[in-house]
């Protein structure tokens, strides 16, 4: 049987391969310690677990759910933007909950692309914008994303170029991978470009909790509303990657345009996930300053570890990443990684699978206990 040609548009995730490899070393016997992905590996908070065994028991708990998720779910995301950002949100249409933001670059771009439009993808930028945009038939158009420029775009630059092809221009700020902020002014003048150029920009916000003060929201911008989505996810802030909750947020508009998507793709999220979910986006300010001790202590002893490798990098990144610069001389970020996967028994992330602007950079996951950063760096 023949497959789809769309399939020749993209590859299997790096990681996906990547970890193969990693895990045949291990079974070698060799101790490797996995610095790459950026998957929590603290534990959601009690109330979170008590929430989802209390909903397992609730009537209708087991049945399928709706697409537009619990009242109370659309409610306490609602309810999570205006204390955290100042955003009032109608939690009827502005709202939609998704299985993982993940989902929502799949459900967005087969909303807003036909085969042929064109995407604005950061360089270096989520693999997935890519790899999406390929798999619906549309174009990838990168924009570069330099540390001259603080990693944001040259907005003065793109609106010299032809745009009239595209449609859906991607970003993330707090920006993966390299921990850049974004202000208001510079999220101002994001929302004024696409109105400008009748684009829809969607912002990636998954890290704005961890080891940020200034969280921000691009729903914040005056007029954002008529051009922007927002995804964000639970997967960072409250340890719950594999649960798979994230939302996303607009206009009454551009929601409904999602939903149209996701309604024949899946059957609802689960009744207990839903119930834990609610459980997150109520916890008090003291969970997020735990969290916040934990992931410095680490980031303390990473930049130890960057050091070490003679790397250097901005102590004024947020997230839960360290990018880190390459020793002057050293050309291949796969090289350099590999070198000490082997040598060291260390997986990082080469800059390069976020794009030709990631050549020259690493990735160190803070997702790694404060032991095993303080093992590696022994390893040196």
């Amino acid at each position: 049987m023949i497959t789809a040609d769309r399939l020749n548009t993209v590859e299997e995730y790096y990681f996906s391969k990547k970890l193969r490899e990693v895990r045949g070393l291990m079974a070698e016997g060799r101790a490797i310690i996995n610095m790459g992905i950026g998957s929590p590996d603290l534990d959601p908070s009690i109330e979170v677990q008590n929430a989802v065994k209390e909903a397992l028991t609730h009537d209708g708990a087991h049945q399928y759910q709706s697409y537009q998720g619990l009242p109370e779910l659309r409610e306490s995301f609602t309810s999570f933007y205006k204390n955290k950002f100042g955003v009032v949100i109608n939690p009827q249409t502005e709202v939609l909950p998704l299985m993982g933001s993940k989902e929502g670059i799949m459900h967005i771009s087969l909303a807003f692309l036909n085969p042929g439009d064109e995407a604005l993808i950061p360089n270096p930028g989520y693999p997935t914008y890519t790899s999406v945009t390929n798999l619906v038939g549309a174009v990838p158009r990168y924009y570069d994303l330099t540390s001259n420029n603080g990693w944001f775009p040259d907005l003065e630059e793109l609106n010299k170029q032809d745009l009239t092809k595209v449609k859906v221009m991607w970003t993330s700020y707090p920006h993966m991978p390299t921990g850049a902020t974004a202000s208001k002014e510079q999220l101002t003048r994001l929302v004024a470009f696409a109105k400008d150029n009748n684009i829809l920009l969607v912002n990636d916000n998954p890290y704005s909790f961890v080891l940020n003060q200034n969280p921000i929201s691009i729903l914040e911008i005056e007029g954002a509303m008529d051009v922007a989505l927002e995804l964000n996810s639970l997967s960072k802030t409250f340890n719950m990657a594999g649960w798979r909750v994230g939302m996303v947020l607009g206009s009454n508009e551009h929601i409904n345009a999602v939903l149209k998507v996701k309604s024949n793709m899946d059957s609802g999220m689960f009744y207990g996930i839903q119930k834990g979910a609610i459980a997150a986006l109520n916890s008090n300010e003291l969970w997020f300053h735990e969290l916040n001790v934990v992931y410095n202590k680490r980031r303390e002893l990473m930049f130890v570890l960057a050091d070490k490798l003679q790397c250097t990098y901005d102590r004024n990144a947020v997230g839960m990443f360290v990018w880190a610069k390459l020793p002057a001389g050293v050309a291949s970020s796969e090289k350099f990684i590999d070198k000490v996967l082997y040598e060291n028994n260390i997986f990082i992330t080469p800059g390069t699978i976020f794009g030709s602007n990631g050549e020259g950079y690493i990735r160190f996951s803070l997702c790694v206990t404060a032991d095993k950063i303080k093992e590696a760096i022994s390893r040196f």
